[in-house]
């Protein structure tokens, strides 16, 4: 089951295992002597994060499950999107109602939620997945989330006994280029990340100039420092971008997606700040509870 990935499956050719790759190592490794962890691993797009999880879990002995979302057109409303979700969900676990996921899923080591929900275009190419569906819908795709956070709530008290990793980046097209809010905004980016750090955990996917040499280098053998550096420079530490220049020497890379900066910068705002505020409300009702 891990050893699919959807795409971009070259990415895990010439591996290097960097200081971002020991450490999903060393957090998946812990997984199995401890239950309800809620991980986010982020990182600028192109950076590999699929390459990183997937690599770390054919290492280890993890009984993992992966659900895969397949929804009918990227049009479909977020009521919908959400039923549909937990459909999926019912019919893979073999169980009749959302309750009951929950304990199902107790018995696995990691519920990993990546490729498989938000880029299941990949695997059937009539269907799309939450990142393509989210793309398209912008604001509108914002109480999908919202129901999806009051539904951990709901139950929180059965999701102490599952460790969740969830694949996701905050980030947005604008002037042919992606961005990520966590990482490309220097100190607002820092402010974001230390608040997001009291409500998971993160491991923030990022390679030093060296890191990205060693890795375009295993895949390019022909490549020369200097020419790695000036699209470093052109492109960012981001492996998938440098890749796709140096297969395409001479040609401008365009963003397969253009949406904007400002549908980006709200949702990830209005979500950032529902959570702040949800993490209060829970410590003051352990607070009181204790009291």
């Amino acid at each position: 089951m891990v050893d699919y990935k959807v795409h971009g499956v070259d990415e895990n050719e010439g591996f290097v295992y960097t200081r971002s790759f020991r450490k999903i190592y060393r957090m998946f490794r812990s997984l199995k002597n401890r239950k309800g962890r809620f991980v986010l691993i982020t990182g600028t797009p192109g950076t590999g994060k699929s390459a990183n999880i997937y690599t770390a879990l054919k290492s280890l002995d993890l009984n993992v499950y992966e659900p895969a979302l397949f929804l009918h057109n990227v049009n479909m409303s977020y009521d919908d999107v959400f039923n549909e979700f937990f459909k999926t969900l019912r019919a893979d676990l073999n169980v009749e109602t959302n309750k009951e996921v929950y304990k199902k899923v107790q018995e696995y080591d990691v519920v990993l939620l990546a490729d498989k929900i938000l880029d299941s275009e990949f695997i059937n190419k009539e269907k799309a997945g939450l990142s393509l569906w989210t793309l398209n819908k912008g604001l509108r795709a914002l109480p999908f989330y919202f129901k999806i956070e009051l539904e951990r709530l709901k139950h929180k008290n059965e999701l102490k006994n599952v460790n969740i990793v969830i694949q996701t980046v905050f980030a947005f097209r604008f002037n042919g280029r992606s961005h990520d809010i966590l990482t490309d905004f220097s100190i607002f980016s820092k402010i974001l990340v230390f608040m997001l750090k009291h409500l998971f955990e993160i491991i923030m996917i990022t390679y030093s100039e060296e890191e990205i040499l060693q890795i375009v280098r295993s895949n390019f053998k022909n490549a020369d420092d200097t020419s790695i550096k000036s699209y470093i420079e052109k492109y960012g530490h981001k492996p998938r971008s440098i890749f796709k220049a140096l297969r395409n020497e001479g040609e401008t890379i365009v963003p397969k997606y253009e949406k904007g900066f400002l549908y980006g910068l709200i949702i990830t705002c209005i979500f950032l700040i529902y959570q702040i505020i949800m993490f209060f409300i829970d410590f003051a009702t352990d607070f009181v509870s204790v009291i």
